[in-house]
């Protein structure tokens, strides 16, 4: 068995549309095609030893155990390994259950497809759940233990934390889309100009001044007790030499802290002497980058958190440090081992609670309280294990948020206004938080930004608070918006025009437009990546702009089986139309297929949306069965029945009727303006332009722009190599012309074509290649349409191999032409420089020159640079003449 390749889903696709994550692997079973597993001895057996909770995997059987039914009837490897990759995940505490297995259109070669939590995981999951079934084929031992391990590291790596997860998933919940910015806790909420970020629990409105105090210890300590907030008495050093002195003032028992200390680090509570304290100083010059000491009281009580957002007190817990009790019998490490078995403890951030580990801390705290590791403690004996109540170092939490003291409440949300934080967690020390502190002699003993919201979410004991929601309340307030209109566009032909047009008419509209196309990603028409930027990398480009507030988005085949889309919900969804294209690549080998593929963007319109679909093309048509908003529709044909059927039902359409564009609201029309007159059509003869165009108006139209405002933008959206380069570019010789378009595939010729056949032209002359990963009879037809159109054909062949030689490309084309016309005069010029240059030097008087590129920018650059140097050649103009050359 082997592994051609693993791709990772990560928004909408072609298996599913709901759902995100997915890893889709292709595997192609070499030898064990022919081998299922009821023909290989003792296989089941082996899987279900290894394996014995998958008996919960139902399959397609239905009920438990099902899939071993099926394993037992005889089932392929590749579906096989969909459910190991399943399981083992499950054993490393992701409980993921979607899983399907398809045929990739070759024999013996599958589409191995299985959800995932997080992508590394996933992958590793792919390629391990191969080797065990390898292992299991062969009759090997496999021990799965380092493997599972492994997959934890890998979530705990990845994963975003409990809070910045929490306040993600209640986004989510709310339908505001998000985006990962990096590998940490960096996170936008919303798209374009309505973004909002956050950083763990840090957010883009979180005040600069209140981080940098409360990261400051000295100035909020300060501050509080020039506000008479109850703080414990303390002192700040810098030198050992100042910490007798400093020890004395404050007297003993003291805490010794960094300044800029957080999370714990650093601090050691409950000094009671001298040499207990240098030790201290010492432990916590380590962790501060500053190297400024705070000398301060200890207060005896309880450890409670206070979290306040938006000023607001929301949760409040109070936390215990990780622990062991004794049972008389029991050594602390047995004791650790035991409290570790808790099925709510876990590996990292896995579970409501965290393993206890031991470190060299945890065995300094035992062995200042006079016990080693294989001590025993006495009955009910508690013994503390760290010097800090964080969850994260195995402490616990127990919910106390109802009966917060109404003093203690004004006091939270009081500093959290007097340090500047919309986001802070206040750590108090009291005897009993349902009183004031003045009564129970309690003090503030530090406030932070950027608090962890674990205690709360799922507190070890008491009511879970759900934080989130305050922290999504403040930044998405009731009526703002998080989103920006989103237009997904895709297609056999016209995407790219149609994408620049729509973005061509938001412009005009006054939008800050960002837009892909199969050339660039444009960000208010300034180009700021180049190439072929039609994949869900491009879009998340576009949508993480904080200026744009408008997005087309050209969404084509390749990116969208590679990886999905990159967003999950859009406001209009466009398909051009579907011909026979990049067939026999990706497990994609019919045009019904590549529909299904294409179909993706429609089946993402948000409900209140518009699916906008060609009523000419039988398979586009036929998406509209599968989408959940509305539906519009455009024909070259007014009098299609699929266009009178949507008029009678009172929907909206658009239309080429009597010469003019024209938007139908049920009957009614609305004549936008005459195709002659749109200079996109190039005189009302580019037809397939025309049907470009319409898709566009009824954007604009759904989007509330006025009539007029769409007449404006087609008379201003001016075919050019600037405005659409690579789009029937037309460049006008002394003696002859030239015309440079995409078309490069049959479709495409084929409009072409049409267009063409209205040019008047002594002779026309055809200069065509062909894309290696098309089909062969794909690029036969290509010769056999450029046989019908041109007069001279000049075959070139220098890029887009992929996979196969030049000759047997070219002579995929000489064949195709031969197949129309045996006598077609054809020149074989490899490189497409000197094709287009031999053609052009040899032009006759009135030809017309026809370059069919796919690789726009250099044959622009190209034909621009012959143009002028037959200027400077007419006018007498050489580059001498420029000043400071």
């Amino acid at each position: 068995m082997r592994i051609r390749e693993i791709n990772a889903m990560r928004g909408p696709n072609y298996w599913s549309v709901r759902r995100h994550k997915l890893i889709v692997m292709v595997l192609d079973l070499e030898e064990m095609e022919e081998q299922p597993s009821n023909k290989i001895d003792g296989f089941r057996e082996r899987l279900e030893a290894m394996f014995p909770t998958m008996y919960e995997h139902r399959c397609s059987v239905g009920t438990p155990g099902g899939f071993f039914e099926r394993v037992e009837e005889g089932t392929w490897m590749g579906h096989i390994i969909e459910h190991i990759a399943l399981e083992i995940q499950t054993l490393a505490g992701m409980d993921v259950g979607f899983g399907r297995t398809r045929g990739y259109g070759e024999k013996g070669v599958y589409n191995v497809v299985f959800a995932y939590m997080e992508e590394s995981v996933g992958r590793y999951a792919a390629k391990l759940s191969v080797d065990i079934c390898q292992a299991l084929i062969e009759s090997k031992d496999y021990d799965l233990t380092d493997d599972i391990q492994k997959m934890r590291e890998l979530r705990e790596a990845e994963r975003l934390g409990p809070s910045t997860g929490s306040i993600v998933e209640e986004a989510a919940a709310r339908g505001i889309p998000w985006i990962r910015l990096n590998k940490y806790s960096l996170c936008q909420l919303g798209y374009g100009a309505n973004q909002k970020r956050i950083q763990a629990t840090v957010t883009s409105e979180t005040s600069s001044i209140g981080v940098e105090l409360a990261c400051d210890k000295e100035d909020t300590k300060f501050l509080l007790e020039q506000a008479e907030v109850q703080t414990p008495r303390g002192d700040i050093i810098r030198r050992e030499s100042s910490l007798e002195d400093a020890c004395k003032y404050v007297g003993f028992p003291l805490v010794i802290k960094p300044v800029d200390g957080n999370h714990g680090r650093g601090i050691t509570v409950n000094i009671k002497n001298h040499e207990d304290a240098l030790v201290a100083f010492r432990s916590a010059k380590e962790s501060s980058k500053s190297g400024v000491i705070i000398v301060e009281k200890y207060i005896t009580g309880d450890d409670y958190r206070l979290l306040v957002i938006n000023n607001k007190l929301v949760a409040a817990a109070v936390r215990t440090p990780a622990h062991v009790i004794g049972d008389g019998k029991s050594t602390i490490q047995q004791l650790i081992d035991e409290v570790n078995k808790d099925p709510r403890r876990g590996y990292g951030h896995e579970n409501v609670l965290t393993q206890i580990t031991v470190n060299d801390l945890t065995e300094s705290i035992i062995k200042t309280s006079g016990y080693m590791l294989d001590s025993v403690l006495t009955k009910d004996e508690r013994l503390l294990l760290k010097d800090t109540a964080n969850l994260s170092t195995g402490g616990t939490a127990e919910d106390v948020t109802d009966i917060v003291h109404p003093a203690n409440v004004f006091m939270a949300e009081r500093i959290s206004k007097i340090i500047d934080l919309d986001i802070c967690g206040i750590d108090v020390m009291t005897t009993d938080i349902s009183k004031p502190l003045e009564e129970t002699g309690g003090a503030v003993l530090e406030v932070n930004a950027g608090p962890g919201f674990r205690m709360h979410l799922a507190p070890t004991s008491g009511l879970p608070r759900n934080v989130a929601a305050h922290v999504i309340d403040k930044l998405f307030p009731q009526g703002a918006s998080s989103r920006i209109p989103i237009i997904a566009v895709t297609g056999t032909n016209g995407k790219t025009t149609t994408t620049r047009l729509i973005a061509h008419l938001a412009k005009m509209k006054g939008f800050k437009v960002g837009y892909t196309t199969s050339d660039g990603v444009y960000i208010q028409n300034r180009l700021l990546m180049k190439g072929d930027c039609t994949g869900p990398a491009s879009s998340e480009f576009v949508l993480k702009d904080p200026t744009v507030d408008f997005a087309v988005l050209e969404c084509a085949r390749g990116g969208l089986l590679r990886a999905g889309l990159g967003f999950h919900k859009c406001d209009i969804g466009i398909v051009t139309n579907v011909a026979a294209d990049h067939l026999g690549l990706k497990g994609i080998h019919t045009i019904e297929q590549l529909a299904k593929v294409k179909g993706v963007v429609p089946e993402t319109v948000l409900p209140d949306g518009y699916a906008i679909l060609n009523a000419d093309d039988d398979l586009v048509y036929e998406m509209r069965r599968s989408v959940n908003c509305n539906v519009a529709l455009f024909s070259m044909d007014e009098n299609n029945p699929r266009i009178k059927a949507m008029q009678k039902l009172g929907g909206i359409s658009a239309v080429y009727e009597n010469g003019y564009i024209t938007v139908c609201r049920g009957e009614w029309k609305l004549r936008v303006i005459k195709a002659v007159n749109v200079p996109l059509t190039y005189g009302g003869r580019a037809t397939f332009m025309i049907q470009n165009v319409l898709p566009a108006v009824i954007t604009a139209y759904v989007r509330g722009f006025t009539i007029d405002e769409i007449k404006i933008g087609l008379e201003t959206f001016i075919p050019s190599p600037a405005q659409t380069p690579g789009r029937l570019n037309l460049f006008q010789f002394k003696d002859f012309q030239v015309l440079l378009d995409y078309a490069h595939n049959p479709a495409g010729m084929r409009a072409l074509q049409k267009f063409i056949e209205n040019i008047d032209a002594t002779v026309k002359v055809g200069i065509i290649a062909g894309v290696g990963d098309r089909r062969e009879e794909d690029t036969n037809e290509i010769g056999s349409v450029a046989a019908e159109m041109f007069d001279e054909i000049i075959i070139r062949q220098d890029k887009n191999l992929r996979g196969k030689t030049e000759d047997e490309l070219i002579g995929m084309l000489d064949a195709g032409i031969k197949m129309k016309d045996p006598n077609k005069k054809t020149t074989i010029i490899p490189n497409e420089k000197e094709a287009a240059t031999f053609a052009i030097k040899n032009a006759k008087k009135g030809s017309l020159i026809v370059i069919c590129s796919d690789v726009i920018p250099d044959a622009l650059d190209l034909v621009q640079k012959l143009k002028e140097e037959e200027a400077n050649k007419l006018y007498g103009f050489t580059t001498d003449d420029i000043p400071n050359k």
